[in-house]
């Protein structure tokens, strides 16, 4: 009995990921998930310049990761999560004490 309950947690944790991987900084942080910015450059043909967009998204977390405002974070495409969900958080890469950031 207890091995069926622990196989059906474990599914509902894991969601296969496949496609794009993306990092970013950390801007929001819910219950279930964060919401992180993404920079890009992008070439204007006609001015010969380049500009910087910012893309956000939202990433499902699991439980009990620990996971800040500010950390630098790497995230996967998977599945339709929810209507605004599409990716899953996959690892920290920094956290906000480390980017050395000055005040």
């Amino acid at each position: 009995m207890e091995k069926m309950e622990k196989k059906n947690t474990e599914r509902k944790r894991l969601v296969g990921t496949r496609g794009r991987t993306f990092k970013g900084k950390v801007v929001k942080k819910f219950e279930k998930r964060i919401v992180v910015d993404l920079e890009r450059t992008v070439k204007i043909k006609k001015y010969e310049r380049f500009m910087k967009k910012k893309t956000r998204i939202h990433a499902r977390i699991l439980d009990g990761t620990d996971v800040h405002v500010g950390d630098v974070v790497k995230v996967r495409e998977c599945r339709p999560l929810s209507k605004i969900t599409h990716f899953m958080f996959v690892e920290k890469l920094s956290s906000e004490n480390n980017t050395g950031d000055k005040k």
